[in-house]
């Protein structure tokens, strides 16, 4: 077994300094894209739809938005 006094400390790769702001960007980011998403279904006929631009839209809005939480999470000083 290694020593404690040999071991190194874990640095985090993002600063907790910029947490909030990265997820206020991130979750603005999500919103634009869920936004796009409701625009894009309520105008478009059922003729004229594309299932694979609605997947692609719902799944970039899923992933910014869901890193967008994570931060913000991050920021209150819930570590998960």
């Amino acid at each position: 077994m290694m020593e404690i006094d040999f071991m190194t400390r874990y640095v985090s790769p993002i600063n907790p300094a910029v947490f909030s702001l990265l997820g206020i960007v991130l979750l603005g980011i999500g919103v634009f894209f869920t936004a796009w998403f409701f625009v894009y279904e309520v105008t478009s006929t059922k003729f004229t739809r594309d299932i694979f631009k609605e997947l692609l839209i719902s799944l970039v809005a899923a992933v910014f938005s869901g890193f967008g939480v994570l931060f913000l999470l991050l920021c209150v000083g819930i570590y998960i």
